[in-house]
């Protein structure tokens, strides 16, 4: 006579929780952790790139240039942006906030910059200007924009959550280096090349 077994577990009983929990770990990976890690902040002013280029003809390099000396002058400072906003154009809250809170007292406008990189990394905006950058990746395409992209602090680093990253750089190197050898000569992956 056979023993009838009791107590076992069915295959069910064991699959079920493990998938339960394994969309769990998902759902929490893909949204919780993202939620935990970076902060949601907001410039302290509304700008639009695409009405500076559509509606006043401007170019990224009236306000984004570079130097006598080649280096890159980055965000353009209140006095660059005084040239035409010295005083309110138009009845928008922050045109007027622009005037009167920064430009008129002489704070400079903190913007929240996407691409600050760390102490660490050695960046040529001089070097790399032939390409587009909106394209390659280096950052996001604000031109076509008549808003700026919401910024994500990360709460351990401080910094973008869209800052370039290494592997982004490493790509394009490799692509670059590879295509052309003898023009992108100065373009190695080496770590010393962006690691001074």
């Amino acid at each position: 006579m056979m023993e009838e077994k009791k107590g076992g577990t069915s295959a069910g009983g064991v699959v079920l929780p493990f998938l339960l929990g394994f969309v769990a770990a998902l759902a929490f990976g893909w949204w919780g952790v993202p939620q935990l890690l970076f902060s949601k902040k907001t410039q302290p002013l509304v700008f639009t790139h695409q009405n500076h280029i559509e509606l006043y003809g401007m170019s990224c390099d009236d306000c984004h240039s570079f130097r006598r000396d080649g280096s890159f002058s980055g965000l353009p400072d209140n006095a660059k942006c005084a040239e035409c906003h010295s005083f309110p154009m138009g009845d928008h809250p922050d045109e007027i906030k622009f005037v009167e809170e920064y430009y008129e007292k002489g704070i400079e406008v903190p913007w929240l910059v996407y691409q600050y990189q760390p102490d660490n990394v050695f960046f040529s905006h001089a070097a790399h200007r032939e390409y587009d950058c909106a394209t390659a990746g280096c950052h996001p395409d604000v031109g076509s924009s008549n808003e700026l992209p919401v910024y994500y602090e990360n709460r351990l680093t401080k910094y973008s959550r869209d800052t370039m990253k290494m592997k982004d750089c490493e790509r394009c190197h490799a692509t670059v280096a590879a295509q052309e050898p003898e023009r992108f000569a100065g373009a190695p992956n080496a770590c010393q090349t962006c690691h001074k």
